[in-house]
C-alpha cells in the first residue's frame, strides 16, 4: 500500500484523484501545513523542500520502497506504474507532459500568487492583486483556446487534466468567472462529475478550515518559519 503524505490543497488533490482513478490502495498520512508538519525532520528526509504531497511506494521500480516528491513527478510515476492516463506513444506522451508542465510552471504558481495577493496578505497590495488576477485570466484564456480544439488538454483525459483541475476549483478566489471561458467550463464540469474525482476531493475534507490565519499560522505558511534554514 502506498503511503501518501498530503493535505487537502490543489497539489494534494491531484494525487488523491490520480490514486482514486487508477485504483491503487493508499494510506493517508496528514501533513498539516498550517501547523508546520512539513518541517518535521522525519518528513524532510522524504521531501527536502518541505512541501507536500509525497508518496512512498513499497513496490518501487527495483522492487523495494521508492519515494517520490513533487506532484507532477508523482503523477508521471503513477501513470507509468499503472499504464494509465499517459500514452506510451512518444507524440501522445509528450502532449500530456507538456500540458502537465504548463500546469506546474504556470497554472500552479501564478494562480497560487493570485490566491495569495487576493486573500492572504495582511494589507491589500494593489499591484500584486492586479498583476496576478490579470495573469490568471490570461492563463484561463490559454486553457479555453486549447479546449476549443480538444475535449481534454492532451486529447484524451490524462494526468494533465488531473493536475490542472484542482487549481481551477477556486476560480472565484482568483478573480475569474467560468462564464467567461465556456470551453473551460465544459471541461471543468465533465471532470468534476467523475466519481473518482469526487472521491479524491473528499480526502481529508474534514480537515479543511476557512478560519482566518493567526500570526503563528501566517509565520508557518508565509513568514519566518517558512524561510528558516534547515
Amino acid at each position: 500500500m502506498i503511503d501518501l503524505y498530503t493535505w487537502p490543497t490543489p497539489n494534494g488533490h491531484k494525487i488523491h484523484i490520480m490514486l482514486e482513478e487508477v485504483g491503487l490502495p493508499y494510506n493517508v498520512i496528514p501533513i498539516d501545513i498550517r501547523q508546520g508538519d512539513q518541517f518535521n525532520p522525519e518528513y524532510l528526509k522524504l521531501n527536502p523542500n518541505n512541501k507536500m504531497p509525497t508518496i512512498v511506494d513499497p513496490d518501487g521500480p527495483d522492487g523495494g520502497p521508492y519515494t517520490v516528491f513533487e506532484s507532477g513527478a508523482i503523477l508521471m510515476y503513477l501513470a507509468e506504474k499503472t499504464g494509465r492516463f499517459m500514452h506510451s506513444a512518444p507524440g501522445r506522451r509528450f502532449l500530456a507532459i507538456q500540458w502537465l508542465m504548463f500546469q506546474m510552471g504556470h497554472i500552479g504558481p501564478m494562480l497560487g500568487q493570485a490566491h495569495h495577493f487576493r486573500g492572504y496578505t495582511p494589507e491589500p497590495i494593489e499591484y500584486g492583486i492586479t498583476r496576478y488576477t490579470n495573469e490568471a485570466g490570461r492563463l484561463y484564456g490559454v486553457l479555453d483556446r486549447r479546449l476549443a480544439e480538444v475535449e481534454y488538454l492532451a486529447g484524451d483525459y490524462s494526468i494533465a487534466d488531473i493536475a490542472t483541475f484542482p487549481w481551477t476549483r477556486s476560480y472565484d478566489k482568483q478573480g475569474q468567472d467560468l462564464k467567461d471561458f465556456p470551453n473551460v467550463k465544459r471541461w471543468f464540469e465533465a471532470i468534476d462529475a467523475r466519481p473518482a474525482v469526487q472521491r479524491g476531493l473528499q480526502v481529508l475534507a474534514d480537515r479543511q478550515s476557512s478560519a482566518p490565519m493567526d500570526e503563528k499560522t501566517r509565520s508557518i505558511m508565509f513568514g519566518d518559519a517558512q524561510f528558516a534554514r534547515r
